[in-house]
Parts: C-alpha cells; structure tokens; sequence
C-alpha cells in the first residue's frame, strides 16, 4: 500500500489559528463528560456510598479485566434536557472485556432518580441490547433501578420500543444462545423484576438488592398486608426459597466476582477471521486532527489528511482515484484490521454515487468492515444533474449501503446533511456503532439552505395574497431559522436524543473504530449474496 504524504502545514497559521479554536470546543467536551459522568447531585452519592455501595463506572471498572478499555456509549444522553437531571439518562452502557470476551454492560445509576427510566433511559438501554444481538455479545446487568419514571409512564411503556421491548430483546438474545448475566444490586421493581429473571444466571447482594412485582406500599394498597422489602424479595428470599435469583453476595465486590467467574463458564464463540496485519502507529499524530478539522464546514478538507491520521503507517490503497474525486474509498488497516474506507470529499454526484456502490461491492465480496468518514452537504441538485439521472444513481448507493453484509462504521467528522447522510451509513442504515467529532453537525440541510427555502416560500405565499415580505420581517425570520438549525443540528443536541453512540475526541477515532471492529468480530459475516457489477 502506498503510504499518503500529508500537505498540511503545522506550523501555518491558519492550521494553528483552527487548532487553538478546536482545543476550546474540546475543553467544552470534556467539561460537559466530567459533569454528566459524575453522576446524580452530590447529596444523592453520598447518600448511594454510605450505603455501602459502589457507584456505576466503579463497578463496571471492577467487572472488566483489568487495564482493559470501557467504550462507553452515549455518555452525554439527555443532555441539555429536563434541566440536566438525568445525566447520562441516568444509566450507563458500553462494551468492555471480561476474561478476554467483549461484552456489553447494562448498569442503572440509582443516584439519578433512584435509577428510574425516563424516554432517553428506554433508548439507551435498547440500543445496548441491539448491539449485542448485532454482534452476538454477551450482556451483564447491574439493575440498581426503581423501574419506569411515573410521572412520565406515557413515554415510557406502551410503545413498540418501551419498557417492555427489554424483555423482548432478553428472549431473542436467548434464542440466540447469547448469555446474559445480571447482578441485582439494589432496587429491581415490577416490570424490571423480569430483567433477573430472564437471565441465564442471576446474582443477588444480602439485605441491599430487592426482586418484587410489586414494592411493599403495593402489596399494601392492594392486599392489606404490611411486609418489608426484605421479607418480599430479598436475597434471601430468592436464593432459597423461590429461586429466582442462584447467587447470594455479601457485597458489591462480591457480587462481580461471582460474576467474573460465571464468564468463565461460558462457551467459546467463533469468531469471524479477517487478514490481520501487525499494528503500525500512523505516520502523523492524530492530535494534529485539531489544526483542520472542519469548525466552518463551508471549508472543504482533504479526506485522505483524515485517513492519513486513523490508518496503520497512514497506508492506503485507494480504489478509483482519478475518478469522481468527491469522494475518496480505498482499503487500509486500523490496528492491524482490515477495512474499507468511504469519505466525503465534495458533494455526492451521480459517478460519486456509483463509485462508491462500485466499492462496497468489493468490500463485501472479501469481507472486509467498511468506515464511512461523513462530511456531506448532500446530493448534487439542478436540472442538469436530475436530467442524468442522479436520483437513479443514487439510490443504487443507497441499496449498495442498506445491503452490505459486512460491518459498517460511522464517523460524522463534519457536517451530515439531507440524503447525504443516508448515503453515507447514517442511522437509519444500522451502522454498527456510529460516533460524532463536537464539532459537527446534522439536519436535513444547512440553516443557510433552510433559510433560504423557508424564506422564498413565504415570500410565494405572501405574494399569492397581495402582500410582501419587508426587508425587517425577513432578517428576524431568517435569524430565527438560524438560531433554531445552530441549536438542532449540533452534536450535543444529536447525542442526546440518542441519534448517535457518542460523541467522541478526533484524536481517539482510531481507537473506538478498533474496538468497534474487534466486537463485531463476535458474530461471523454472511456469505455475500450477489457479485460485484459495474454501474
């Protein structure tokens, strides 16, 4: 492979003007993670320690093998939502290693409202169960939690994708012969009593976790009877008399030891082989990503300085070079994986869109994981442009993306806009794991282009009436539209809602790609079920 020879200039001052910009976006990131990652108010954590009780991020570092990553995902969920009360939706997800096995962890924060799900809780808690079942991992849950935050049930347990979906994910990973595990660490009420009792295996701590369809006040209201929370579902109670619960620990720490040594037990999994190479450190620093990451995304960059900082030896074979420069594929290592790499370039035209159909063919014929690097305004329009057919071609992008049997990866470096981003493996298109830089954006268009359109409509709406637009009512119509695309289509409004995996540090892409490769290895990739055809 040949190795790319970087253009950019580290000590231009334009390279060091954008550094100095990103660095203060990446202090406001890591700002807002330390806050939200520190839990519930000060009053509700020292109230969790002095029970004796580890808070969630500790217990997750005791559960996973030691000097090993914890690639948490969407840490910033609910942020900026409900006046920041639920920090991180109050539960925390991720993939760690647990004896040499990715694993995905599951583990309520009871500082946050005791635990409670609210809509943002719900989202998080499935899209973890959903990568399991797409890579075949096992899951451990360290429930902590009251169940369904009540004054909001109506978002949280009727639909499709509430509450219940849990369970119904439970039996599917099950069915699968996927191993769940969970640890009952604290409250484990009604509807999430089945979390437990859905697992293989389930671990209990003495006189602190609980299992109970309905809580003591519930048994009271309906049948009369006054009982503790221990007398109804205690350790105790579900070890040796229900058996609802098969381990008995004394503490926290107990508690994930027992369930270190169950990972022990299980089966071995065959894992899908790829053509791994030794791992080689690119040839630039990825902190270097900071000088020309794109803060204006009307500033195009060069794809291929990006890859160049994410690659093995900064080695790329690239595919079609000379051809449809706006978009840039080509095959590479990250820490010694193979993958096939898709980034934007430019707007997507028709031989764009027919390039990289072209390649994801090749990279599903071999089996080789696909990266998508998104910096899209969208589609080429013009009369021209739908006269060649642009909207055939790229639909057959799309089809090339929503068919592709081989992992897909997502990295929104710059702007995603419009169908540039279903294109481009957006969400809609299940991409494995898909992650964005602070700096970047998403929306159905730019707020320029929105505003444009919004306000040429309202004009041909006035005009219709006999009226006109003055030149004030159009300023303060185009800063509202402004305000509200700048607002929306930011990163930290994206993770929140659980559009995304997380946003992530540019200089740590290489590694979540690694990692994310690494657990999709779990589950072995289908054989392809078409050839590779030219366009």
């Amino acid at each position: 492979m040949i190795k790319l020879e970087s253009n950019i200039n580290t000590s231009n001052q334009e390279f060091l003007n954008n550094k100095q910009e990103y660095l203060k976006i990446i202090e406001v990131f890591k700002q807002r993670l330390a806050q939200t990652q520190s839990g519930g108010t000060p009053e509700a954590v020292l109230k969790h320690k002095q029970r004796g009780k580890l808070l969630a991020r500790e217990r997750i570092s005791l559960l996973i093998d030691a000097h090993t990553p914890f690639l948490e995902l969407s840490a910033l969920a609910a942020f900026g939502q409900k006046n920041d009360a639920f920090p991180s939706a109050g539960i925390v997800t991720g993939i760690g290693v647990i004896h040499g096995r990715e694993t995905v962890v599951i583990a309520n924060d009871a500082t946050v409202k005791g635990g409670t799900y609210m809509k943002e809780t719900i989202k998080k808690h499935v899209r973890a169960q959903e990568i399991a079942l797409e890579n075949h991992l096992p899951c451990v849950y360290l429930v902590d939690s009251g169940g369904a935050f009540l004054p909001e049930q109506d978002t949280v347990f009727p639909d499709k994708y509430d509450f219940g979906r849990f369970f119904f994910n439970q039996a599917q990973l099950s069915a699968k012969g996927i191993a769940q595990i969970a640890i009952v660490m604290g409250s484990c009420t009604a509807g999430g009593a089945y979390v437990p009792a859905m697992c293989d295996e389930t671990i209990i701590v003495r006189n602190q976790g609980t299992i109970f369809i309905g809580g003591p006040p519930l048994v009271k209201a309906a049948t009369g009877e006054e009982v503790s929370a221990e007398e109804l579902g205690g350790a105790v109670v579900h070890t040796s008399i229900s058996g609802v619960a098969d381990h008995i620990a004394e503490n926290d720490e107990h508690a994930l030891m027992i369930c270190r040594n169950i990972f022990e037990t299980l089966k071995v999994t065959h894992r899908q082989k790829l053509d791994c190479k030794e791992i080689e450190e690119p040839l630039y620093d990825a902190r270097e990503l900071y000088g020309f990451a794109p803060i204006n995304l009307k500033k195009p960059i060069d794809a291929k300085e990006i890859i160049a900082r994410l690659v093995d030896g900064s080695k790329f074979h690239e595919f079609k070079e000379q051809y449809a420069p706006t978009i840039v594929t080509g095959f590479a290592h990250i820490k010694g994986f193979p993958v096939g790499i898709i980034a934007n370039n430019g707007v997507i035209f028709s031989e764009t869109a027919l390039k990289a159909a072209h390649f994801i063919e090749l990279c599903t014929q071999r089996k080789v994981p696909l990266i998508f690097l998104q910096n899209i305004t969208g589609f080429i329009v013009g009369k021209e442009y739908e006269h060649k057919g642009i909207a055939r071609d790229g639909a057959k992008m799309v089809h090339a993306v929503a068919t592709a049997n081989v992992p897909k990866f997502t990295v929104v470096v710059g702007g995603s806009f419009g169908a540039g981003n279903y294109a481009m493996a957006g969400r809609a298109f299940e991409p494995r794991l898909l992650f964005m830089w602070p700096n970047a954006k998403i929306s159905v268009m730019g707020g320029e282009q929105a505003a444009n359109v919004l306000i040429t409509v309202k004009k041909e709406q006035l005009t219709a009436q006999g009226k006109t637009l003055s030149q004030t009512d159009e300023e303060q119509l185009r800063k509202q539209i402004l305000d509200k695309y700048e607002l929306e289509g930011s990163a930290y409004y994206s993770t929140s809602r659980l559009w995304d995996d997380g946003i992530i540090d540019p200089a740590e892409t290489r590694n979540y790609l690694a990692l994310g490769i690494s657990m999709s290895l779990n589950k072995p990739f289908p054989e392809p079920n078409n050839g590779v055809f030219r366009m």
